[in-house]
C-alpha cells in the first residue's frame, strides 16, 4: 500500500458504486475519484439541494462523470426503502457499497423511527440499506461493501442492553459505540457471506483525522463555542484533507486483493497518510457480540438478509 493514491484506483468503468453522504467531505471526493475512473456514481444524500448541488459540482469537475443524485435519508427507514426500490428499477447492477455517512458527537435525538440519532444513522441505517441491496450486490461478480468507521472505535464497545443509550447519555461515548457497530457489522457480514460461499468483499475503512464538516458538526450543535473552536483547529493543524481521508475508503473498495473484514486506514499513527492496515479494538472481532448486533438490527430495522441464512 506504500504511497497508494488516487491515482492508483484500477479503471472502474461498466462498473455502478453507491456512495452514502457523497454531498462533501471524504464522500465527495470518493464518489468524484471513482467517477474519474469511468465508474456509474449514485451520491445518495440526505438533502435534495446538497444532493443535486454536488452531482453538478461532480460534472463540472469530471465532464465525462456520469453521477447521479438519488435521496436518503439513513435516520428514516422508509427513506431507505424507498431508496432501495428506486435503485432496483433504476440499475441492474451494484458493483460498490460506500456505507460512507454518519453524524458525529450530537445532543441526544431520536431518528424518525426512535433510534439514537447516531447508533440510527450510523449503523442501523447502513444495516437497513445493505440488507434491502443485498440481492444486487450478489449478482454483481467482484461487489465490495465498504463501510466507513473512525479510529474513535476504541472509545466503547457496544451495550447490547442498551443500545439506543437510554440509560445515559455520553454523546463521545455513543459516537465510540456507533462506529463499532460498523465493524461489528462488517465482521459479521464478512462471516455470513463466507458461510454462503459468496465472494462478496466486506470490508471497513476510517478517514483518520480528516478536516471535513464533520467535526464541527457535532460540538457546534452542542452549543459548546470553546469545544467547536477546540475541534476545527485540531481539524485545521492535524487533520488531513478530504481528499487523503478517502484514500483508505477507496483502496478499500478497488484495490485488488482486499480482504474480507479488512480495516484500512491512515499509515501515520492511524490519523494521516497512505492506505494502511489499521489497528482495531479486539471486541469488534467477536463472533458472539457480532451476532447478537445483527440479530438485534434485524428486529430493530424489521430487514432481514434471507439470502444469507443457511
Amino acid at each position: 500500500m506504500t504511497g497508494w493514491d488516487a491515482g492508483d484506483i484500477p479503471d472502474q468503468s461498466g462498473r455502478t458504486a453507491v456512495v452514502t453522504g457523497a454531498n462533501s467531505g471524504i464522500g465527495y471526493v470518493t464518489a468524484r475519484e471513482l467517477a474519474r475512473k469511468g465508474a456509474r456514481v449514485v451520491l445518495a444524500c440526505r438533502s435534495e439541494a446538497r444532493g443535486s448541488e454536488a452531482a453538478d459540482r461532480l460534472s463540472a469537475e469530471v465532464p465525462d462523470a456520469r453521477a447521479e443524485f438519488v435521496r436518503l435519508d439513513l435516520g428514516d427507514l422508509e427513506s431507505v426503502r424507498e431508496f432501495a426500490a428506486t435503485y432496483e428499477r433504476g440499475y441492474d447492477r451494484l458493483d460498490l457499497l460506500i456505507n460512507n455517512a454518519g453524524v458525529m458527537a450530537l445532543p441526544y435525538g431520536l431518528t424518525a423511527d426512535g433510534f439514537e440519532t447516531q447508533f440510527g444513522v450510523n449503523h442501523l441505517g447502513h444495516f437497513a440499506l445493505t440488507g434491502l441491496l443485498l440481492p444486487a450486490l450478489l449478482g454483481t461478480p467482484g461487489a465490495r461493501v465498504v463501510t466507513v468507521s473512525s479510529f474513535m472505535h476504541a472509545l466503547a464497545n457496544i451495550d447490547i442492553r442498551d443500545l439506543n443509550s437510554e440509560r445515559q447519555y455520553r454523546r463521545w461515548i455513543a459516537y465510540g459505540r456507533s462506529k463499532t457497530a460498523n465493524l461489528l457489522f462488517t465482521h459479521e457480514l464478512a462471516r455470513r457471506l463466507a458461510t454462503i460461499g459468496s465472494e462478496v468483499v466486506a470490508a471497513a475503512a476510517h478517514p483518520g483525522y480528516a478536516d471535513t464538516n464533520l467535526h464541527a458538526a457535532g460540538p457546534r450543535m452542542t452549543g459548546r463555542k470553546a469545544a467547536e473552536r477546540v475541534m476545527g483547529a485540531g481539524a485545521r493543524i492535524l487533520g488531513q484533507s478530504a481528499e487523503a481521508g478517502a484514500l483508505p475508503a477507496l483502496y478499500a473498495a478497488t484495490a485488488p486483493g482486499v480482504a474480507p473484514d479488512s480495516f484500512t486506514g491512515p499509515s501515520f499513527a492511524m490519523w494521516r497518510g497512505s492506505p494502511a492496515r489499521s489497528r482495531r479494538a479486539g471486541w469488534t472481532l467477536d463472533d458472539l457480540a457480532g451476532e447478537r448486533l445483527w440479530a438485534a438490527s434485524e428486529e430493530l430495522t424489521g430487514v432481514t438478509y434471507e439470502a444469507l441464512k443457511a
